[in-house]
């Protein structure tokens, strides 16, 4: 069974992560996300892939991106990103929102 975590994006950094330029997502080092993120033992938990979405809805922009893994740097964590797996309800020419495959 594929294991994904899921993360919600605002739109800037969903493009920039669509479009190649953003190969590193942050989130702050906070309980919430080391318990996400780590095992108790603090050992990385093993996830395939990353199911970015932006927004809310049935139609919802969304991608699988490749879990390269994650580390603790200057107060954050970084999750390392790898090729982009599908894009579902994504326009390529006008952005996100298309509500198409």
């Amino acid at each position: 069974m594929i294991k994904v975590l899921h993360l919600t994006l605002f739109k800037r950094w969903f493009d920039e992560i669509l479009s190649g330029t953003k190969k590193i997502e942050y989130r702050e080092v906070k309980p919430f996300w080391k318990k996400r993120l780590f095992n108790p033992d603090g050992s990385i938990k093993k996830y395939d892939e990353i199911m970015f979405t932006h927004g809310y809805g049935a139609n919802r922009p969304k991608m699988r991106v490749e879990f390269l893994g994650v580390h603790e740097l200057n107060g954050k964590y970084e999750i390392i990103l790898g090729k982009i797996l599908e894009s579902i309800n994504i326009n390529q020419e006008q952005g996100i929102n298309t509500g198409k495959k």
